[in-house]
This record gives structure tokens, C-alpha cells and sequence, in this order.
């Protein structure tokens, strides 16, 4: 009789053969930036289980990386190293940035994927709806309305940088809303669970349209 992690090991290697099948794609990237600033290292794979190893140096950033990856089952590896004794603002952006770059490798021509995703995850007190798009077109919708300046060290206005720089290199459509919520880690949690788990939906291969691009122009 195999155990639940072995079930758990075997329906995963099915999904990942599968999406290979139909597919013929291996959807993982790795993508190096560096600037005078920071020196980000992402490693992504689409269908993988929540692995996630985040060295940021921002540990509000490492925390909330986790929650992309186990939400997302997405397997992330993120090492930055930046000029944090300044502020976290550059490693923050930066990133984002490579992140956004390593999904629109590991997607590459988006075809047979779903496209559209959306999740509204509570946390306690706090609601938050997240809709999604890998339409090829940035664009980010912000609608929190974080009450703290900082939740521990971390400068809550940089919340809204990350996604600025995830859509813009990603190249996707991001609406965000907050529909209730009065604790800062909260709501800023319950909103990084709610792109999680619309990425999950957004990049898992429709079988119905695996070697076609999800769009009626043909073309993302």
C-alpha cells in the first residue's frame, strides 16, 4: 500500500508527464540580472510541488515568496543579494523583475495554457480577490489599502513595486482587490495566497487546446 507521499509523488509525476505529452515543454527557466544594484538568481518550474528556497535578504519578501511557491506549485528558487544597508526598495524591485522575466521563459509562446486565472482568499479578518491574465499585454489594477507604513522592517509601499515589476516583465494583466481586512501582514499575505493559486490556474495546460494558443488573434 503507498503512503500518502508516495500517492502525492506519483499523481505529481503523471500531471508533469502529461503536460510534457501534450505539450512537449519542460517549464522550467533560470534567469540571472544584475545591475549596479542587486544580483538576483530565479530557477522556476511551473509544475512542480511548492519547493521553495528564498534568499533575499528581505525576510518579509522571503515569507511571501514561500507563499507563491506552496500556493502556486510552483518549485522557486530565488537568491538576491542587493544594497539593503540603503533600503529594500532595489532587491524588492529587482526581484520581481526576474521573476517576472523567469515566468514569461518558462511559458514561452503560452501555448495550451489556461490563461485566465483568479482565486479571493481570506485570512482572518482580511478578503482579497486577485484576477489574472497572461495576455501579453502589463497591466496592474491596485486596490489595497494597507493601514501600516511597515509590517517588521518591511516598507509596505513596496508591496505595490513587487507587482508592478512581476506584470511589466511577465507580461500579464493583474487586478487586485481588497474586499476586506484591517491588519497589514494580512491582508498583504492573503493577497500574495490569491496570485498563488490564480498563477496555478492560469499556467496548467488545458488538454482540450495543448498546441494552440489560447487567444482568437493566434498570438499572445
Amino acid at each position: 500500500m503507498q503512503t500518502s507521499d508516495a500517492l502525492t509523488e506519483s499523481r505529481h509525476e503523471r500531471l508533469t508527464n502529461l503536460t510534457q505529452n501534450l505539450t512537449g515543454l519542460n517549464r522550467v527557466a533560470s534567469v540571472s540580472r544584475t545591475t549596479g544594484e542587486t544580483d538576483v538568481q530565479v530557477t522556476l518550474n511551473l509544475d512542480g510541488t511548492g519547493q521553495c528556497t528564498a534568499k533575499t535578504g528581505v525576510p518579509f519578501l522571503d515569507h511571501m515568496l514561500h507563499q507563491i511557491a506552496s500556493h502556486g506549485l510552483l518549485d522557486l528558487d530565488v537568491r538576491a543579494t542587493g544594497d539593503i544597508e540603503i533600503d529594500d526598495h532595489h532587491t524588492n524591485e529587482d526581484v520581481g523583475i526576474t521573476l517576472g522575466m523567469a515566468l514569461a521563459k518558462a511559458l514561452g509562446d503560452r501555448k495550451g495554457i489556461v490563461r485566465f486565472g483568479h482565486f479571493v482568499a481570506p485570512l482572518d479578518e482580511a478578503l482579497i480577490q486577485v484576477a489574472l491574465d497572461f495576455s501579453g499585454r502589463p497591466h496592474l489594477s491596485y486596490g489595497l489599502e494597507i493601514p501600516t507604513q511597515r509590517v517588521g522592517t518591511y516598507d509596505t509601499q513596496l508591496v505595490r513595486e513587487f507587482f508592478v515589476a512581476i506584470v511589466n516583465h511577465a507580461q500579464m494583466t493583474l487586478h487586485i482587490r481588497q474586499l476586506n481586512g484591517i491588519n497589514s501582514h494580512h491582508i498583504i499575505e492573503a493577497t500574495f495566497k490569491a496570485l498563488a493559486r490564480s498563477l496555478r490556474m492560469a499556467v496548467e495546460i488545458d488538454p482540450r487546446r495543448a498546441h494552440t494558443i489560447p487567444s482568437s488573434k493566434g498570438v499572445l
